[in-house]
């Protein structure tokens, strides 16, 4: 199992020799991790690794074949309000004439709730959150008018209304230009003062910055300390197929492949 640099005893994420595979084809493989209060972790690696799959395990959305998911020591499903999700694609219409504060409602929905539109309780803490992320201003604003950061920044208010202690995010900034970015990671970064982060994402130079510690995941997961790494490193180590191992692995061992070997000598 991980340490534990942070002194605290139980991890709000422990996950033990988890199997999962879609149809009889395996896509993660003897996975161990433990997430503890106040972690930011990015979690990289190649298309088709099992990024997704592996939060969507987190989240109680999928079962494992075999091994174990406990969320605060809990199924996900039983604490599903102590976890905050923006997935990679929100399917909204930006033509649809939805506020952003409609948006941050959404994550009030309990399953066999009504919409309650009026509920006073639901729309201060949806303003509180949409305050959490600099966007109360922008609270009557229809979806479709906000820019493409703005609008993330409302999934993140709508995963956070019900003050969740995990944050997990599946490639947030796909749609947001290289600025926005990195306002987007200052953001979460300060949102890691009162709740743990995971992150799935290819913005590695970017990422590296804001993050505590990396997870890489294809098929199986290895799991680094920031001291270990840097930007550049995973700037030319990531590109990889699903058939090779962590690259952050090769680099913390020492074993450099012959083509990063070249691309260094260039």
């Amino acid at each position: 199992m991980l340490s534990n640099d942070s002194g605290n005893t139980a991890p709000i994420i422990r996950i033990e020799d988890l199997d999962f595979a879609y149809n009889g084809q395996a896509v993660l493989e003897k996975v161990n991790l433990e997430v503890y209060e106040g972690d930011f972790i990015a979690m990289i690696g190649p298309n088709g690794g099992g990024k997704t799959t592996l939060l969507k395990l987190m989240l109680g959305l999928l079962k494992p074949i075999q091994g174990n998911v406990r969320v605060l020591g809990q199924t996900p499903r039983q604490v599903s309000h102590q976890i905050g999700y923006v997935p990679q694609d929100v399917n909204i219409n930006r033509r649809f004439p939805i506020t952003a504060l409609d948006v941050v409602l959404m994550g009030k929905l309990a399953p066999g709730r009504r919409w309650s539109k009026n509920r006073q309780q639901d729309r201060i803490d949806a303003l509180e959150a949409l305050d959490r992320i600099d966007m109360a201003e922008y609270a009557q604003r229809r979806i479709g008018e906000l820019s493409g950061g703005q609008r993330q920044r409302v999934f993140i208010a709508r995963a956070l209304v019900t003050r969740p202690r995990l944050l997990l995010l599946d490639e947030p900034t796909a749609s947001i230009d290289s600025k926005g970015q990195n306002d987007f990671y200052r953001l979460l970064k300060r949102l890691n003062q009162e709740v743990s982060i995971i992150v799935v994402s290819h913005d590695l130079l970017v990422v590296s910055t804001y993050i505590k510690s990396v997870a890489c995941v294809n098929r199986r997961l290895h799991y680094h300390n920031q001291a270990e790494i840097t930007g550049d490193m995973l700037e030319t180590m990531y590109p990889c197929t699903v058939e090779e191992v962590c690259p952050v692995e090769l680099v913390t061992h020492g074993h450099l492949p012959h083509r990063v070997l070249k691309h260094h000598e260039e």
